[in-house]
Formats: C-alpha cells, sequence, structure tokens
C-alpha cells in the first residue's frame, strides 16, 4: 500500500521523468518510511538489536549498508553485520560480523533496511555515519618516496553489454606519463578471484604485461598482495592497506570509485553514464565518505584536464 501511494505521488510531483529513474524517487520516500518504526528503539530505549545483512552489490555496500551498520555502532545499538566473502576488515567495528554470502545479488541492493538504496534524490541522510576507514588503516609498511597515487581501474560488463567507462591503454599511458616523475604510481584492477562477484562479468585489458615492458616504474597491487609484507587477510584487506597512505586516487564509476573515495585527499572519477549523472552522486554523496575532494569527468579529455588543474 505504500508503495503505491509513493508511486501516485512520485508520478503526479515527476510526471514527465523517465520510467527507469521514478522508482528511485519512490524507494527513497519507502525507505524512509521503513525507518520510522525503528524510532524508539534508535532514539529512546537504544537495545543492542540491530543486524544488518547485505548481499547486495559493492558500491551501495560502501555507499549505504556500512556507514549505516556504523552509525548504530555509534550509538550503541549494533548487535551483528552479515555479507559476503572478504568484508570483515570494513566492519572491524562490528561486536560479530559473519561473512555468509559467497556471492553478491543485484537484487541485494533492494534492501529498505537501509536509510537509502542505489540512487536517491535526498542524500541529506540520517542513521548515516563516515566509517574511519583511512585512520583505521595507515601503516608504515606501504610507504614510498614520493605520494602514492592510486589509478582504480575496471574492465566489466555493464548493463548487460560491453564495458562504457573504464581507462583504456590510450589513456593510462598518458596519465602514467603525466605524472610518474611526481608520484609512486600503484595500478589496481581486482582479479575474479580476489574479489566477491556479482552479475558482472570481468574482462581482460591485458594491460598488465603491458604495464611491466612498458612502464616498469607502476607497483601493481597485485605484486603487492604476492608480497603481502602487511599481513593482509585478503585482497580487500589489502586494498584498505594501500589506499589508506594515499590521497591522490583516479577511478572509475561503481565500487571502484567509492571504495577509492573513502580516504581522503582527491578522487578523479571516471563515469561516461549512469543514474549517478541524473541524481549528483559525485557531488552530493561522494564528498561524504571521507571530505574527499570528487571530479567527475564524463570523457577521457575530462581526465586529462583534471590532472593538468589539479
Amino acid at each position: 500500500m505504500l508503495n503505491k501511494i509513493f508511486s501516485a505521488y512520485v508520478r503526479l510531483r515527476y510526471g514527465k521523468m523517465h520510467w527507469s529513474l521514478r522508482y528511485y524517487y519512490r524507494d527513497t520516500y519507502y525507505c524512509i518510511a521503513v525507518q520510522a518504526k525503528y524510532l524508539l528503539r534508535d532514539y529512546i530505549f537504544k537495545p543492542k538489536y540491530k543486524v544488518t545483512s547485505f548481499d547486495g552489490e559493492f558500491a551501495p555496500e560502501l555507499q549505504f549498508a556500512l556507514p549505516f551498520a556504523y552509525w548504530h555502532h555509534k550509538n550503541g545499538t549494533l548487535k551483528k553485520t552479515e555479507s559476503s566473502k572478504f568484508t570483515r576488515e570494513l566492519y572491524f567495528f562490528s561486536p560479530a560480523h559473519e561473512e555468509k554470502y559467497d556471492t553478491r545479488r543485484p537484487e541485494g541492493n533492494y534492501n529498505f533496511e537501509m536509510p537509502r538504496i542505489l540512487y536517491s534524490q535526498d542524500y541529506d541522510m540520517n542513521k548515516w555515519a563516515q566509517v574511519p576507514l583511512k585512520e583505521t588503516y595507515q601503516n608504515n609498511v606501504y610507504v614510498f618516496d614520493k605520494p602514492v597515487l592510486v589509478i582504480a581501474n575496471r574492465y566489466n560488463m555493464e548493463w548487460d553489454g560491453p564495458p562504457i567507462s573504464f581507462f583504456s591503454i590510450e589513456l593510462l599511458d598518458h596519465i602514467i606519463s603525466e605524472l610518474k616523475d611526481r608520484y609512486t604510481i600503484i595500478y589496481n584492477r581486482p582479479r575474479p578471484q580476489n574479489i566477491t562477484m556479482d552479475n558482472s562479468d570481468i574482462y581482460d585489458m591485458d594491460e598488465y604485461s603491458w604495464l611491466e615492458k612498458t612502464h616498469p616504474e607502476v607497483i601493481l597491487l597485485e605484486n603487492l598482495w604476492r608480497e603481502n609484507r602487511a599481513k593482509a587477510n585478503n585482497f580487500n584487506h589489502l586494498q584498505l592497506q594501500v589506499y589508506a597512505n594515499a590521497s591522490k586516487f583516479l577511478s572509475i564509476h561503481g565500487g571502484t570509485a567509492t571504495l577509492a573515495s573513502y580516504f581522503g585527499g582527491t578522487n578523479i572519477i571516471l563515469s561516461k553514464q549512469g543514474p549517478e549523472h541524473h541524481f549528483g552522486c559525485y557531488h552530493k554523496l561522494y564528498p561524504k565518505f571521507s571530505g574527499a575532494q570528487i571530479l567527475h569527468a564524463k570523457n577521457d579529455d575530462e581526465v586529462k584536464q583534471f590532472i593538468r588543474n589539479y
């Protein structure tokens, strides 16, 4: 009944908007309504009752599920957290964390127990707290002579089609040539065996051999994983350790960009299309993760321009 009411309201107020965007507006209202039933437990009585469980994709977990759980931790109401494999270090604050799910499901994104899901017209959220991943995982191991710049790439199926937003070999060559004298560059594009998969196929760019031949000065994160000098428990843990010592990032929309936005500094995000553009996520939501400066590039030329200017 609530969904019907919210759907009717959104249709009346935003009727000219494309149908593929309208239901995100409806879902925002529904999320707010669901949280109302916890008013007494969250703000008055505060028992340790909340179990957060999330098996959706990596980006919405970082955007909504993790800060929601951390808010309950700070509020004294967190009892347990449940998520996918390789997430224990993300939920370092949890009194009891279970890596319950072997895969991530797109359907898991629609978890209305969160204060928001996916995209929203309103990112002024209650029950959402900044998670101090940088402060937690800074270390003396991944320290270099020059400041660290992380290039966090991806080359995945997008919207059931071929990759759209990614740093091509041509663009990588430009980025590295421009910045290698000033930064220690660490390149990261996780292989399927190192992360919990969802429904997006990961393709091969064949850039690793090219990097080792053309730009041997670039450090490959997967090589750091083989060495594992900081004794990371898994590849996600290593990412946290390395990213925590960096303040400059270039990343691709989705979970890649979301994680990079958790560590302050400046993050140039390449996103050529997606609902994020309509909802202004890179300006309204992403700076909240750590106070990072977020620069949204819509094409390769804008990436080059941001590099020159910032």
